[in-house]
């Protein structure tokens, strides 16, 4: 019984040498990270004690504790507003709509792309079809509100040259959220294409041979080859992307959209800014913000669900 005792004190004395030993390794990787580590702490996780606010009628010179508590009454006020549920929906539908297309444009753009021969036009498609994305919506909103204008736009020129009456897209609330998708579909999906490209050029070559010889045509060929090949990253980007559902783009809408098209154009961020920082109604806005929170959370947990089942993708 002894031995066995003394064994087992060895062998944790053991594993305990071992752990410090590699951790006395790990010491420099753990420095390296400690930088990062602060600023995830100061900037993310500190941030959070404002989501007293949402419980609080807050009065910026009194600060988040000494504030009057009201529970959940701002939740309340917001259920009770008229344009909420619209705002809501309206924020849902362009998200969705991006989410889709901005799965399905880079998927068929990534194969057409692929056909392509010539390397250097390719590169050269790619990198145009790129440049947008690291254009901010500051500079592409003058870009559209310039095509878009009913006086002096292209697009007005070219209706005026086919006989049809100007359209003041910006300003139509029934065309403003499609201009939205439409638009941001345009600015993001080169980047989308580099990914789908990078897993076309994964497939295995032979498969493409085998078609070949089978009398597989160019169609075929992309049809039960090149979709299929791709299939695992298509599921993985589309379950991710669930966690933007209630992200429709603040930067975007607030630099295209005006009071004329807030029926179908205002989404929650912009909802959250006017309340906030223009009405000063700050526990209000808090809680329409940590409502969105909550549910995007949510879906990024499912998103990783999906994925972890659908596609193998795991983080941890």
């Amino acid at each position: 019984m002894a031995i066995r005792q003394t064994a087992a004190q060895i062998g944790g004395y053991t594993k305990r040498a071992r752990a410090a030993a590699k951790f006395r390794q790990q010491i420099p990787m753990h420095l390296m990270l400690l930088p990062c580590i602060l600023l995830v702490a100061v900037f993310s996780y500190y941030p959070m004690v404002g989501i007293l606010i949402a419980f609080q009628n807050y009065n910026p010179t009194k600060g988040f504790f000494n504030s009057k508590f009201v529970g959940l009454e701002n939740f309340n006020y917001v259920y009770a507003m008229p344009e909420t549920m619209q705002v809501l929906w309206n924020t849902i539908f362009i998200a969705l709509l991006k989410i889709i297309f901005g799965l399905l444009v880079p998927v068929i753009f990534a194969i057409l792309l692929d056909m392509v021969r010539r390397s250097f036009v390719k590169r050269s498609i790619q990198t145009l079809i790129y440049i947008p994305h690291f254009l901010s919506w500051v500079i592409l909103s003058g870009i559209l509100v310039d095509i878009l204008s009913p006086t002096d736009g292209i697009i007005s020129f070219m209706l005026k040259g086919m006989g049809i009456e100007p359209v003041f897209f910006l300003a139509n609330e029934k065309i403003f959220p499609y201009i939205l998708v439409v638009t941001d579909v345009w600015k993001e999906f080169g980047y989308g294409t580099i990914i789908y490209l990078a897993a076309i050029t994964s497939i295995n070559t032979s498969l493409y041979e085998a078609a070949v010889m089978d009398g597989a045509s160019r169609f075929r060929q992309v049809l039960h080859v090149t979709i299929p090949g791709i299939m695992p990253i298509v599921v993985l980007m589309a379950t991710l992307s669930l966690g933007n559902v209630l992200n429709a783009g603040f930067e975007q809408v607030f630099n295209l959209y005006s009071p004329v098209v807030y029926k179908t154009g205002d989404i929650l961020d912009t909802f959250v800014y006017r309340i906030g920082l223009l009405n000063s109604q700050y526990g209000v806005a808090t809680a329409v913000g940590l409502f969105k929170s909550v549910v995007s959370f949510v879906f990024i947990v499912a998103g990783y669900k999906l994925a972890s089942k659908f596609a193998g993708y795991r983080i941890f």
